[in-house]
């Protein structure tokens, strides 16, 4: 059996191993550690998007709203508080850079889109537009 699972190539995908694995990904960070976690709720009146930002400040956030896509950009300077006395540095785990993430959002009133930072939470409120769709009209062929 031991074996058996050493010469396959997927042993991390074995249910054993696996509990093992979700383990370990708490610690190390991955890819999609840096990605701008974002909930977005849809209700019948608007779209509100809520995207974690920790440490970013205001002004480093941009936000932009063109063609149905919303567009969410934002930096982090580069920080140097985990240094000992000479400088060296004991453990760095905080992302630093720029991040951005883009949505498809129809049917937007553009004007009247809004957007709060507080807590390290960013919420976009964008409102659908009231118009109603028209009836399609029909044409015969002759």
């Amino acid at each position: 059996m031991a074996n058996d699972l050493m010469n396959r190539n997927d042993w991390m995908a074995d249910p054993f191993f696996d509990m093992g694995r979700r383990f370990f990904d708490n610690f190390m960070p991955t890819e999609t550690s840096k990605v701008l976690k974002t909930d977005i709720k849809e209700t019948d009146k608007s779209y509100v998007a809520e995207v974690d930002v920790p440490g970013i400040e205001k002004d480093n956030i941009k936000l932009n709203y063109q063609d149905n896509i919303l567009s969410i950009s934002v930096k982090k300077d580069d920080f140097n508080d985990h240094s000992d006395s000479k400088g060296n540095v004991l453990m760095s785990e905080r992302s630093y850079g720029a991040m951005s993430r883009s949505y498809r959002l129809p049917n937007v009133d553009e004007a009247n889109i809004a957007a709060k930072y507080a807590d390290g939470v960013l919420t976009i409120t964008l409102p659908k537009l009231t118009e109603t769709p028209q009836n399609p009209h029909t044409i015969e062929i002759n």
